[in-house]
Parts: structure tokens; C-alpha cells; sequence
């Protein structure tokens, strides 16, 4: 049967488009391409990408009120969310440090709660009845 491989893409709508796909570029380092967008490529370290649906009463995605929030992947958790807050980005003090990963949070110009990962090497895929963030 086919099935689902990974996000694929996430895309969101913005009052100043190109306005935030500046504040992504200078304070995530985000490579914009000629079309307005960035490409992730994988690495060959096993990582992996969640998808996880949460009650519509979460407070997970707080401060945001967005009905979703993504995850990026990060090499330098620590040194990312320094430099965001050096350069007066809205840095939440909310942490997290468990076997999935390290994982901080950021919010965008647009008011949208973005986690930031460091996430550990798996050897094989979660196969759990839980998802790292069913406890939410």
C-alpha cells in the first residue's frame, strides 16, 4: 500500500510574505531560493520527522493560537536560540530535554510557535503506541 514518507513541505500564509521569508533568512539562516521558498535536503545522520495531531484545547502550541506548529531540525540548539535572542527574537524559556531530542521555542513576526530541535540518532523508527507527544 503507499503511504506517507515524511513532510514533504509546510507553507504558510503571511500579512508581509516577504517581509517573513526575511526574518527566516536573517535569524534562522534559512537559504531562500530565487521562486521565495528553502529546501531542506536530509542528512545521513537517522533522523526522523513526527506528525501528531493534538487536542483542540492544547496548550502546547501557546503563546501561538495557530491551529499548527512545526519542528525544525537544528544542528546547535544553544547556539540558534542565542543568536535569535541577540537579535530580539521572541525566544519562549520554555525547554525540553528528553530521549527524543532537545528542543526550544521560537515565535515568527506572524505570532506562530515554531519548535526548534536538536533530535537524537534512532536506530530504528518509534513503533509505540505513543508519539513523543501524545502526552500533551
Amino acid at each position: 500500500m503507499p503511504s506517507v514518507l515524511g513532510i514533504g513541505g509546510v507553507f504558510v500564509k503571511s500579512r508581509d510574505a516577504d517581509g517573513l521569508r526575511e526574518w527566516y533568512r536573517d535569524m534562522l539562516g534559512v537559504e531562500l531560493q530565487e521562486w521565495g521558498g528553502a529546501q531542506f535536503w536530509s542528512t545521513p545522520a537517522r533522523t526522523y520527522c513526527v506528525w501528531s495531531a493534538f487536542s483542540a484545547e492544547t496548550k502546547y502550541f501557546a503563546p501561538s493560537e495557530r491551529e499548527f506548529m512545526v519542528n525544525l531540525r537544528v544542528d546547535d540548539l544553544d547556539g540558534l536560540l542565542a543568536q535569535l535572542r541577540a537579535k530580539g527574537a521572541r525566544v519562549l524559556d520554555r525547554r525540553e530535554d528528553s530521549s527524543d531530542g532537545k528542543f526550544g521555542y521560537v515565535v515568527d513576526p506572524d505570532g506562530r510557535c515554531w519548535s526548534c530541535g536538536r533530535l537524537r540518532a534512532r536506530a530504528e523508527p518509534r513503533r509505540a503506541n505513543r508519539s513523543p507527544t501524545s502526552a500533551r
